[in-house]
């Protein structure tokens, strides 16, 4: 199916973008990247009569100038025909033993509102920053391993595409201070999203040992309407960790901010440190920023764009087996809850946390009775895994405690962390590992870390200090991910390092809502599906049942027993499986009669029978307010059920009316046949806005779906 320029811009007009994107309209390809993939390759051109090389997928391009320095001349997004950016700045920024150096950039630009190409000829180079001295291309390596399964994903690991490589030598004004270190600039483009990478590696060829005090890796003047059409991030993740800075711009002299203050100077950094000591040999990465360029304004399309980027970068993060949250360690409890599982078609079992499960123990009768349950679970066709604390809220002694820079005391901000620096981290990854490793477990939920932990401990293993304590425990967390992920082992983590190898994260949730009363912590959870999944795949997040009771509400707030409670019971089940989204159930099982075994049974395969078009992404038709019905709709223009609409309606009385399905998405131009459940299918006709109506009824506190083929 190939979307003509004309239907396109249909479509982009009914998505809010605005007149100033009709700029080379007529160039444009002619089909919707987020509808039909791109297959264009990208490319590096060179034009050595300019002095320039344009690295570009189609989608975007960026354009570099390579005398008399390296430096950033033009940042285009090609679906809009916009650019990105006012001016030039320099490519990047290195504090090296406490002296701040500039690499590449050129000097002279009169106006910083906005770059005359006309005067790119006449711009110099500054002669105390790094200088260009070559580049080379490649091709894009794996961050982490990892082959397809679980259902995931089937796209190619690592991403097609390209990576330019651009050395730059130190200024001679420091030459003999850092004679033989070589800086380079890094970028990385991708076949098919609008996604660009960045980052700096720092090789020490000198003969004395040089300390990476801070690292700016991206440096951008960006335009006033580009910076909302921009989404920036990297993958040094932690909760609320920020390495995006918006600051002003002091050479915008033509800015309306009267004191120069419009944050329009993009700036990707460390937050502390990394601090990082380079002896003679050693090389030195800093994290990855991404660059997304949005096309529209219009908050479903900008969130399908962020989806593509991390099905992409993250296909680990597609694979989305079904688990259930066991609460006891035992080995007949985690038998039955094995039993259960492979009865009604869940796939994966996690031992949960206050188990008592400990995947530290090192004993080998222990090992073994946990071999011997993992062999029991895969004997069923089940994974079986466990939960682990890895260092938040973790004392494992003043020795190798987080130490507080405010008290120069053990404390962080959970009240008290381990450090993942330490000599005591060393045994922890050993452990679990081993443990991993002797018992053949498939899946691992860590509690940690997650908030960005410093160290003002002069005395741990591996970190000097406090500059380099952010990094340094990053690095062993990123370091353990990536040992699970070339076991193949499933990584719940509860923060943001998809990027590096992590499977899943909280859909986001309050916790102490699922002790409300059942009904209402139901509806709660349908609304933070609803939210979670305009940034989040269905995959990417999971959310909670508290079959049993989780911090308080007592019996109002579970579902034990299941089978007095199984109107909520199934709700639950509804919501998650027809969002796509995996829910821990946490419990000591999943049924208690065969009554309860059938309707959990008829939710799981639902979903296995609408497993591709359910693991896609999401439109937000219509979010829960208990009002009256509502709506969440997965669309892929590549299945052969292009879209699949959950209908929900959490009154207690019928809701008769008629629901506006957008189906752009799912490929679809003139008609849809469209039926509901396992009903005829009817006929309907799209109108210009690619919108079908549907007639629905939905008895009170009822729960229907429409198939789109």
């Amino acid at each position: 199916m190939r979307r003509k320029t004309t239907a396109v811009w249909a479509a982009f007009a009914l998505t809010g973008m605005t007149s100033d994107f009709a700029v080379g309209a007529e160039e444009r390809a002619e089909s919707d990247w987020l509808v039909v993939a791109v297959k264009a390759p990208v490319r590096l051109e060179k034009h050595a009569d300019r002095k320039e090389i344009v690295l570009t997928n189609g989608l975007v391009s960026r354009t570099f100038r390579t005398a008399p320095n390296f430096a950033t001349i033009d940042y285009t997004n090609l679906m809009t025909g916009a650019t990105v950016i006012r001016g030039v700045k320099p490519e990047a920024a290195i504090e090296l033993d406490g002296q701040r150096l500039e690499i590449g950039g050129l000097k002279g630009q009169p106006d910083y509102g906005y770059l005359d190409p006309a005067c790119v000829e006449r711009l110099t180079s500054d002669p105390e920053a790094f200088q260009f001295t070559g580049y080379s291309v490649g091709k894009p390596r794996a961050c982490y391993p990892w082959e397809p399964k679980r259902h995931a994903a089937k796209v190619p690991w690592p991403p097609r595409g390209l990576t330019l490589k651009v050395d730059c030598k130190p200024p001679q004004s420091v030459a003999a201070k850092f004679d033989g270190l070589t800086v380079s600039v890094c970028y990385e483009m991708y076949e098919g999203i609008p996604v660009l990478t960045k980052w700096l590696a720092v090789t020490n060829g000198s003969e004395r040992k040089v300390v990476v005090d801070s690292v700016e890796s991206e440096i951008l003047a960006v335009t006033e309407q580009e910076k909302h059409r921009l989404h920036v991030e990297s993958d040094f993740a932690f909760a609320g960790m920020n390495t995006t800075h918006w600051g002003p711009d002091k050479q915008y002299k033509t800015q309306v901010s009267y004191k120069y203050e419009s944050p329009v100077l993009l700036t990707s950094r460390y937050p502390l440190g990394p601090g990082v000591h380079l002896e003679p040999g050693d090389s030195f990465e800093s994290f990855r920023t991404f660059e997304l360029l949005y096309d529209s304004d219009d908050r479903e399309r900008r969130g399908l764009a962020r989806r593509r980027m991390y099905r992409t970068l993250a296909p680990q993060a597609t694979e989305n087996p079904i688990f259930m949250h066991v609460r006891d360690s035992k080995p007949a409890a985690v038998r039955r809850a094995i039993d259960q599982c492979a009865e009604v078609g869940f796939e994966m079992v996690i031992i949960t946390f206050w188990s008592g499960f400990n995947i530290e123990n090192e004993d080998p009768d222990y090992i073994a009775r946990y071999k011997a349950l993992v062999e029991y679970a895969h004997g069923k066709g089940i994974e079986l895994g466990g939960y682990t604390l890895m260092c938040a809220s973790r004392n494992v002694g003043p020795k190798y405690n987080c130490i507080s820079p405010e008290t120069g005391k053990p404390g962080s901000k959970f009240g008290q962390s381990a450090c993942l620096a330490s000599a005591w981290a060393d045994g922890y990854f050993r452990r679990v590992l081993s443990f991993l490793d002797a018992t053949g477990m498939d899946v691992i939920e860590t509690d940690g870390p997650y908030h960005g932990d410093v160290c003002a401990s002069t005395q741990h293993e591996h970190h000097r200090g406090l500059a380099d304590s952010q990094w340094r425990q990053w690095q062993a967390c990123v370091r353990f991910y990536h040992e699970c992920r070339g076991r193949g082992v499933y990584i719940n983590s509860p923060d943001w390092y998809y990027l590096n190898g992590s499977n899943k994260c909280a859909m986001g949730y309050r916790e102490s809502n699922f002790s409300l009363p059942r009904w209402r912590q139901i509806l709660h959870a349908r609304q933070n599906i609803y939210d979670g999944t305009f940034e989040k795949t269905p995959s990417m997040g999971w959310m909670f049942v508290p079959l049993v009771q989780y911090h308080a509400g007592g019996a109002a707030a579970t579902m034990e027993p299941l089978s007095e409670h199984l109107g909520e019971y199934e709700w639950h089940l509804a919501q998650n499986f027809g969002s796509g989204v995996m829910a821990a159930y946490r419990g000591p099982r999943l049924y208690d009669t065969a009554e309860t075994r059938e309707v959990v049974k008829k939710w799981v395969d639902f979903y296995k029978k609408h497993r591709r078009i359910l693991d896609s992404d999401i439109i937000h038709v219509r979010r829960a307010d208990g009002k009256g019905i509502d709506c969440m709709m997965h669309v892929n223009a590549g299945a052969r059920e292009r879209a699949l609409a959950m209908v929900y309606n959490p009154t207690r009385r019928e809701v008769i009316s008629t629901l506006k399905l957008p189906l752009y998405y799912a490929g679809l131009t003139d008609k849809a046949r469209i039926r509901e459940q396992e009903g005829e299918a009817k006929e309907y006709k799209l109108d210009r806005g690619y919108n079908v109506y549907v007639p629905v009824a939905v008895p009170p506190r009822g729960v229907t779906w429409f198939v789109v083929e």
